[in-house]
């Protein structure tokens, strides 16, 4: 300020000793003050410049009051473990059991973080925090208490919408730009870690795109941040200097199942594309290429002449899909996409994925050596399914559905995931490993299944001619065990 002073007066001198004030002096002397006034406000914008002390605490108070402690109960009717025994003399003998319930309900209970976005009562946080509850409670930053309703979830990036209804003015936070954040850039975490309200910690951005931490077939590309996250954290917003939010905090890595330096964070730009489509729709609408692709090594990058392992590989082209229209091709490799560069698969996947049904994009690719520009016409998810449903039947030789409400109930599952049995090829391969029409499939290869469009996804991966393990429920007893399959 020393030298902000002096160089005022020295500006100003020639005003004060003349009689005659000069137009140039004047506007010289408001230019500078201006400037003056402007640089602090400046400094602040630019996090480096920031006090780290002061910032944090700034960040806290503005957005303390958009943060929600959120409160869930999942009731459950579950089948008796017990009944397969009921009849048995033996265990009737020992145990002296009267006639066993078929089913006993549970009461389940859960803590988790949201953060309020706009004043109508939207509220993002995770869908593993309210995916499958009966109950979700609010409680706000001001003490009020309110219940809220699910508004919609996509469990492919576990995100969640739900919504409480208010007459009193909501506080909101406020969304940055996640691409712009760099690695090593300040941030902080604010949620209810273990039940701890307001809870504020600060650390910088380790990573980015971080993929494949929970479920490498996921629409996932984590930020990572040593901001101490821990349970109940889930749900709450990373944010920047500015106090904007550039994630949603949603994992740690651990093995003591605290916080060991490694969390992650679902990146804002992806959020929000989530949430206007959960408030639209109620669910997520994808964009779909029609094409599987691979992550290349430096061996297939050397063999498709590249100098690094960097692009999407094409390793099938489904037939009538968008990318066999815009005549992309087998071992083809994509390098951009809206001019966008392209790292890896995953990268490609996350962008058709948020990419508008029927919308035109530019993508560039490399074949034979030589970079080649065309149009893709994106599709929808949906349609995909459709398409890849006739492969279904040939390498499983079956037709599913969704599992229903009444099936979860009568089953005592946790949820509708999983998928529902509809037809059998008398000859293929479940009828011969034994199921039968509205048995039930849970899981592939060890991954859980979350719809039909899951289910035919994650066999579409799968090569055939191999053997898959599949969890399924008997429809007749209720009971669920692994079976191994020979795909065709």
């Amino acid at each position: 300020m020393k030298n902000l002073n002096y160089n005022l007066l020295l500006y100003a001198t020639p005003f004060r000793m003349s009689n005659r004030i000069k137009p140039f002096n004047v506007i010289l002397l408001v230019i500078i003050w201006m400037a003056a006034l402007w640089t602090p406000a400046r400094a602040q914008e630019n996090p480096s410049q920031v006090n780290l002390g002061t910032a944090v605490a700034r960040v806290a108070k503005q957005n303390i009051p958009a943060v929600v402690h959120i409160e869930v109960t999942e009731r459950q009717e579950m089948l008796n473990p017990l009944l397969p025994f009921e009849n048995d003399p033996f265990f009737r003998y020992f145990f002296n059991v009267p006639r066993m319930p078929r089913k006993f309900k549970r009461e389940l209970k859960g803590l988790g973080t949201g953060m309020i976005i706009d004043s109508q009562g939207h509220i993002l946080t995770n869908n593993h925090v309210v995916g499958g509850a009966t109950e979700i409670q609010v409680l706000l930053a001001d003490g009020n208490r309110y219940q809220a309703k699910l508004v919609g979830t996509d469990p492919k990036t576990d995100l969640a919408i739900i919504r409480i209804s208010t007459k009193e003015s909501l506080p909101h936070v406020a969304f940055g730009d996640s691409d712009k954040i760099g690695v090593g850039e300040w941030v902080v975490a604010i949620g209810h870690p273990r039940g701890l309200d307001q809870t504020v910690t600060q650390g910088i951005i380790s990573a980015k795109h971080r993929r494949g931490i929970m479920d490498p077939s996921n629409y996932q590309d984590f930020l990572q941040t040593d901001a101490a996250i821990n349970p109940g954290n889930s749900g709450g917003p990373l944010l920047n200097l500015r106090g904007e939010v550039v994630g949603v905090n949603a994992a740690i890595v651990s093995q003591s199942g605290g916080f060991e330096g490694i969390g992650f964070a679902i990146p804002s730009n992806m959020a929000i594309y989530i949430t206007r489509q959960l408030i639209a729709h109620g669910s997520v609408e994808r964009g779909w290429l029609g094409a599987s692709v691979q992550d290349l090594t430096p061996d297939l990058a050397r063999s498709f002449g590249l100098e690094t392992p960097k692009g999407a590989l094409i390793s099938d082209v489904v037939k009538g899909g968008p990318a066999e229209a815009a005549g992309i091709k087998r071992g083809d490799v994509i390098m951009t996409y809206q001019g966008k560069d392209i790292p890896d698969a995953s990268a490609l996947r996350n962008q058709v994925a948020t990419s508008s049904v029927d919308k035109a994009v530019e993508v560039a690719l490399r074949r034979n050596g030589k970079m080649l520009q065309t149009i893709v016409k994106i599709g929808n998810m949906e349609n995909a399914v459709k398409l890849r449903t006739s492969s279904i039947k040939a390498h499983l030789g079956a037709d599913v559905r969704a599992i229903t409400s009444k099936e979860v109930e009568k089953y005592g599952l946790n949820s509708n995931k999983g998928v529902a049995i509809t037809w059998l090829d008398p000859d293929g391969p479940l009828t011969i490993a034994g199921f039968e029409v509205n048995d039930l499939i849970l899981e592939i290869q060890g991954k859980a299944i979350e719809g039909v469009g899951d289910f035919v996804n994650v066999l579409s991966m799968l090569k055939p001619q191999r053997r898959v393990v599949l969890l399924a429920l008997d429809h007749r007893s209720g009971r669920s065990g692994y079976v191994q399959v020979m795909m065709h």
